[in-house]
């Protein structure tokens, strides 16, 4: 009896999917709810197991793009497994006299000999046009083309030859050197410029379209500070070894951007609000994504309540996820919702960068590498400090450059006196 293996729903609007990859092949034992197979959609990549025992039979190759209810295998069960296996002895005695003819093949190689020989004195349309122009003997030419065939380079020697005898040796010399850089010029470029094609995977394909929409419905703003990480880095420096002792988890910077974008939201609600036509939405709560790479791309998860956690728990969700996402365990919910983003391509060396906001969304951070660079402190002096540009890139068609700006000034003082995380100032 064969039983239908057909691509589950993964979300309400998840409606097609890609085969990332078959973990068994056709004619493979599977067991039930062993996974078959990895289906990768545009929030998450999700396993589909085996609905019964049996033998698999692969309908869809890895790579193909399947809609939500469609079969891409069959599983034959027991029963059925066992007549095939009656079927297969049968099968095996007429595959054995095959074998005991292998020594068979001998002769066509003879007459594959014969066909080689015959062709060898067979010259290409060029040559044979040349031969009956020119009236040239082949027998007083020296065939040096493949099989032993003759080419217009044999036949242009053989009559420089004829005419000027004594630089023959000057003559053979320069063909023979000639050859081979020809052959060298022409083999090269198929070394270099060959072209590979794969599938883009549904993951790129949403980031794909989601930029290209965020662009085009948003009147996307880019405004700049930076921010002196000295207090922040002694801070962290000072308590990490005990953070770590005591929460097993160790203490990063973006728990402390998280907690003062917070702020920053609480006291400016319009970066934490959205457009929904010709209303505004506002959010009492603070859901902030979290960039975080991947070999498949650029995943966003959300950590729900940030207003409501501590660094504790901001650190250990941040950890949760980037484990999650190296291993494909990211969740539709995982994903799913976020009132404002924070980006932090500083561990990758970016120095600065404008980000671009994740509709609807109307705000996000952008983070960039920590560097050293001269300071004028206020009573004059020039100091070395660890200084870190910030962006924020914004709609400017609910947010005011003036209310930008002072959201990052707030952020940037935040970062600077850690201690306000503490008064709430």
């Amino acid at each position: 009896m064969a039983i239908d293996v057909k691509v589950p729903g993964v979300g309400e609007s998840v409606q097609e999917g890609m085969i990332a990859s078959w973990a068994k092949k056709s004619g493979d034992k599977v067991e039930q709810d062993e996974p078959l197979c990895a289906l990768e959609t545009d929030k998450a990549t999700v396993d589909v197991p085996s609905p019964e025992s049996g033998t698999l039979q692969i309908l869809v190759e890895a790579g193909k793009v399947v809609k939500v209810g469609e079969v891409i295998a069959r599983i034959e069960a027991s029963q059925a497994k066992s007549k095939d296996s009656k079927a297969e002895p049968k099968e095996i005695k007429k595959e054995e006299p095959k074998k005991e003819k292998a020594p068979e093949p001998a002769q066509p190689a003879k007459s594959a000999q014969k066909e080689t020989a015959s062709t060898q004195k067979e010259n290409g349309p060029a040559v044979r046009r040349m031969v009956k122009e020119m009236g040239v003997d082949l027998k007083n030419v020296e065939a040096h083309g493949k099989d032993g065939r003759t080419t217009k380079s044999d036949i242009i020697t053989s009559l420089d030859k004829s005419t000027k005898p004594e630089k023959t040796d000057k003559t053979e010399k320069t063909v023979a050197t000639t050859k081979p850089a020809q052959a060298t010029a022409k083999a090269a470029p198929t070394g270099h410029r060959e072209e590979t094609r794969e599938p883009m995977s549904m993951l790129r394909r949403k980031i794909a379209r989601r930029l290209v929409e965020s662009q085009q419905t948003a009147a996307i703003l880019t405004t700049f500070n930076e921010v002196d990480m000295s207090n922040i880095i002694a801070l962290r420096n000072k308590y990490k070894d005990g953070f770590e002792k005591r929460y097993g988890i160790k203490l990063g910077f973006m728990g402390f951007f998280l907690k003062a974008s917070v702020w920053a939201l609480q006291e400016f609600p319009r970066v934490n609000a959205y457009i929904d036509g010709d209303d505004i939405v506002y959010h009492n709560y603070c859901d902030i994504g979290v960039a975080v790479s991947t070999e498949k791309g650029l995943l966003v998860p959300i950590l729900k309540n940030v207003d409501q956690m501590s660094l504790k728990d901001i650190e250990e969700q941040i950890v949760n996820f980037s484990v999650k996402a190296r291993n494909n365990k990211i969740t539709v919910d995982d994903i799913t919702g976020g009132t404002f983003t924070v980006s932090n391509g500083g561990i990758f060396g970016s120095l600065l960068s404008t980000p671009i906001i994740n509709p609807p969304q109307t705000a996000i951070l952008g983070m960039h590498k920590i560097q050293q660079r001269a300071v004028v402190l206020e009573d004059g002096r020039i100091e070395a400090r660890p200084m870190m540009y910030l962006a924020l890139s914004y709609d400017h068609r609910l947010i005011d450059g003036k209310e930008a700006v002072q959201f990052l000034v707030k952020i940037k003082e935040t970062i600077e006196d850690p201690s306000r995380l503490l008064l709430g100032v």
